[in-house]
């Protein structure tokens, strides 16, 4: 099977996934408890205005006619109206998804070099003194939610050491003029190297406390799959050649022994974006995360539905990107597909 063809197959599940996931979501925010009509308004609105609201929402009409006309607005590009922040859901997401999506971006650059580099020593060392503190370290990462790291690298590196800052996106009486919503690359058009690097030290601590679960799990799948691949019988034949061990290691052992991981580490990249929900509270970072808190805790109908969807569009992508990798470093799942 050609790879665009293979491309486009997986594009037309992920499609088809995404409608149910609109499905789903939907119905389920428009069943749940509370009036959002009610609390768009106020508690004191009187009950015309309150019919008024739900109106213009279409709250008033049968479920499958809301989600007939929310999806005929999704199809223009329109998510509906935020009843938190009184304006377009749309763009809210053009506001707030570059913050979110800057620090995911960041975070997952962490997660695969990280994993990499830990798991390839684990496994290069495996047994032996590298091996065993990597491992501790691991389950230790594992255990901890994200947003607990983030408070521990907040106290330690922000309050105590005095390292790193602890909240926001950039430090008081700097400015980046907006063209993506991106600061770091904002910064570098405006030509404005002061305050990249202010940026990008705003990224580091979020970032990593958002990385370290998904670094060490990887790390370990990496670890494992050099463990099972190192008696296999070429890698046995190229020993006896004489070639170096670092050439084995990194060349011929490491690619198949990735490929577990590779699946996993997709996933956990696009579980970033919503991994990032208390991780932006804790560092007050004003991303799409931290507005999905709010839209939550206000049952914004048009609004939860919207990051759910953003969600799993990431998810869809990193699927989608995950099987073109695996499908390179092992061209045997073609081969199989095309079988099917």
């Amino acid at each position: 099977m050609k790879l665009s063809t293979y491309i486009l197959k997986r594009t037309a599940y992920s499609i088809f996934t995404l409608l149910g996931l609109s499905i789903i979501v939907f119905t389920l925010a428009r069943v749940l408890p509370g009036d959002p009509a009610r609390m768009a308004a106020g508690s004191r609105a009187p009950e015309w205005v309150v019919e008024q609201i739900r109106h213009q929402l279409n709250l008033d009409k049968p479920l499958y006619l809301q989600y007939f006309y929310w999806l005929s607005d999704l199809l223009r590009g329109d998510l509906g109206y935020s009843i938190v922040s009184r304006r377009s859901v749309t763009g809210d997401a053009i506001e707030y998804l570059p913050a979110s999506l800057e620090l995911v971006i960041v975070a997952a650059i962490f997660n695969i070099l990280g994993a990499f580099l830990l798991g390839s020593l684990a496994g290069k060392y495996a047994n032996r003194l590298v091996d065993n503190v990597i491992r501790v370290f691991s389950y230790v990462a594992i255990s901890i939610p994200a947003f607990v790291w983030a408070i521990i690298l907040q106290l330690v590196f922000g309050w105590w050491l005095h390292a790193f800052p602890i909240q926001g996106r950039i430090s008081e009486g700097l400015s980046v003029s907006r063209i993506t919503g991106f600061y770091l690359i904002d910064s570098i058009l405006n030509g404005n190297l002061r305050a990249f690097l202010d940026a990008a030290w705003h990224l580091i601590l979020p970032a990593f406390a958002l990385s370290i679960g998904g670094m060490a799990q990887d790390a370990r799948i990496i670890r494992s799959g050099m463990v099972d691949n190192v008696e296999k019988d070429y890698i046995l034949l190229m020993r006896s050649k004489g070639l170096p061990d670092r050439l084995i290691s990194f060349k011929y052992l490491l690619k198949p022994s990735i490929i577990p991981a590779v699946t996993v580490m997709g996933m956990d990249v696009a579980a970033l974006l919503g991994n990032a929900f208390l991780v932006e509270i804790v560092y007050n970072w004003p991303g799409f995360s931290k507005y999905g808190i709010w839209a939550m805790l206000n049952k914004d109908l048009n609004a939860i539905v919207a990051i759910v969807l953003v969600i799993g569009l990431i998810f869809a992508i990193a699927n989608i990107v995950v099987d073109v990798i695996v499908s390179y470093l092992d061209p045997r799942i073609r081969l199989l597909e095309k079988g099917e």
